[in-house]
């Protein structure tokens, strides 16, 4: 019998581990590499995880949870992961559009009436109505809120109605401030799906993938796991316990659910999500997007005739911008507020996952880097890097 290239193809297809193996040294120099950076005190404790199409070849931790305590962090910790929420909001209002529900480029009024009556600060009426893709790419020109005691305690419905009341900050579609545009779109998805926003997300996303550690208001069991907040003193350079007003004071005081930045999750559940999304929005059989979805929501868009480097809920890397300096142009994720990570590289199918909680901690971004620089080499993607900027710029 003739051993054709169909034959070999065949049989490697069969052994997906030899044609897309990652080094295992430079793998296994992660660990040590987040040890260095938890010693010089740039994080309490990291978890970092790594799947490539599908499969999870690193999960690790390092460090401590709770220094005081004496908790080590563990691989299944959770953390507060901030603006990465914004990229699973995307998806959610995704699969409304493919339901043929939702449109990214109708007015979005039309499922939210009060949208056709915001107004400028000079209390003229937009030129061009607000679309959902306006509102999870920030380029609405719904303002930055200022903080109140409120936050957190109202409904989202509330809290949506306060946000279109404030004046927009410039034309919609004609610039673009980071900010709280994808909260708007939270709502939307409240009252086209007749279901409220977590339980949305949970029957949509989270049951599906597996996501078990997922939530927006942990129970007990969940708040145990949680890794604490840290920040460096400013006079000893300790680390000491930073504020999170996500964590509220027990599991029966509850905070809104905030589709902007309010989840808390694991390395591993994240890592399940962004895979789906690597592989043009189906895992294990489950389909969450249709591919068109998956290539919308991550393309960057423009505003005011201006490339930039984010997209519907999620940063990209291009050409003229690096939001992830050691991930190649291409590449597509979110972070935290508290330094948290995840990023896609869809051509090499890998996805990375970084978790810590911190706030106020210099050189908080280098065991980032560290983390996917080692991961690039592993697998052998040469990734220049950005151009350094010019001083005074």
């Amino acid at each position: 019998m003739s051993f054709t290239a169909r034959s070999l193809v065949s049989v490697l297809a069969l052994f997906p581990a030899l044609l897309h193996a990652l080094d295992e040294a430079k793998l296994a120099a992660i660990h040590p590499a987040m040890e260095e950076a938890v010693k010089a005190k740039q994080a309490a404790g990291i978890v970092t995880l790594v799947m490539e199409k599908g499969k999870v070849v690193h999960h690790d931790a390092a460090g401590m949870a709770d220094i005081a305590a004496g908790r080590a962090m563990e691989k299944d910790s959770m953390f507060w992961i901030a603006s990465m929420t914004k990229s699973v909001n995307a998806t959610a209002v995704m699969v409304l559009v493919d339901e043929g529900k939702l449109s990214l480029d109708e007015p979005a009024s039309k499922w939210l009436p009060e949208l056709a009556s915001v107004k400028l600060a000079d209390g003229s009426a937009p030129e061009k109505p607000i679309t959902l893709r306006m509102l999870l790419s920030h380029t609405a020109g719904i303002a930055f809120p200022p903080r109140k005691p409120t936050d957190g305690a109202i409904s989202l419905k509330a809290y949506v109605a306060s946000l279109l009341k404030t004046p927009l900050a410039f034309q919609p579609g004609s610039s673009y401030e980071y900010g709280f545009g994808p909260t708007v779109s939270g709502r939307i998805i409240e009252l086209v799906s007749g279901m409220t926003y977590d339980a949305f997300l949970h029957a949509k996303i989270f049951q599906p993938l597996g996501m078990k550690d997922t939530m927006f208001n942990p129970d007990d069991a969940h708040r145990a796991r949680i890794a604490r907040t840290y920040k460096m003193d400013d006079e000893t350079h300790e680390l000491v316990p930073g504020y999170n007003p996500f964590v509220t004071s027990d599991a029966s005081v509850t905070h809104m659910v905030e589709p902007a930045g309010g989840l808390f999750s694991t390395a591993a559940d994240m890592g399940r999500f962004y895979a789906m999304i690597a592989n043009g929005g189906e895992l294990d059989g489950e389909r969450i997007l249709t591919e068109k979805s998956v290539r919308d929501m991550t393309t960057p868009v423009t505003a005011g005739g201006k490339q930039l480097n984010y997209a519907c809920g999620w940063q990209c890397n291009i050409e003229t911008q690096r939001v992830n300096s050691q991930m190649p142009v291409g590449s597509f994720g979110h972070g935290g507020a508290f330094a948290t990570n995840g990023c896609i590289d869809p051509k090499s199918g890998i996805v990375t996952v970084f978790m810590v909680q911190n706030v106020l901690v210099p050189d908080s971004g280098k065991p980032k880097d560290a983390f996917q620089h080692l991961v690039m080499e592993a697998a052998g993607i040469k990734v220049t890097p950005p151009p350094a900027k010019k001083k005074g710029k």
